[in-house]
């Protein structure tokens, strides 16, 4: 056994003799080896293709987009519209600054990054944000 199998259940006839082979497996592997195993079911995080067009329309707001005086970089708006998704948290930091209590993109469903996506697309019209790569990107 490999130290990290990664499957995609996508159905429950298709899971269900993948999730059998996996006990054998893990069945297999305790019994001979002894050592600890760690199982952890999840839905699907993004995709690559919703990463590269959530980091084209950052770059677009970014580039045409002043807030509150400043032109701020893609990972900053990033921040901001996870935060805002998410409806996150601020808590005062070790420095006088404050902190806002973050949510990973990189670990968002691909409907959570939907979601996201989306909020960024209402922004963009509200500030008259062209996105340059809408043409090409397709539903996913």
């Amino acid at each position: 056994m490999s130290a990290i199998a990664t499957y995609r259940l996508c159905n429950p006839v298709q899971a269900k003799p993948l999730i059998d082979a996996i006990w054998r497996n893990a069945k297999g592997w305790l019994m001979g080896n002894g050592s600890p195993l760690v199982v952890t079911l999840r839905q699907e995080t993004r995709s690559l293709a919703q990463n590269a067009r959530l980091w084209a329309m950052l770059g677009d707001i970014s580039e045409q987009v002043v807030w509150h005086g400043r032109k701020l970089s893609p990972e900053s708006w990033k921040c901001i519209f996870s935060a805002a998704l998410a409806k996150q948290d601020v808590v005062p930091g070790l420095n006088n600054d404050f902190v806002v209590l973050g949510q990973s993109t990189s670990k968002m469903t691909k409907a959570e990054m939907c979601d996201l996506q989306t909020l960024m697309e209402a922004f963009g019209v509200e500030h008259n944000v062209v996105f340059k790569m809408a043409d090409v990107w397709g539903d996913e």
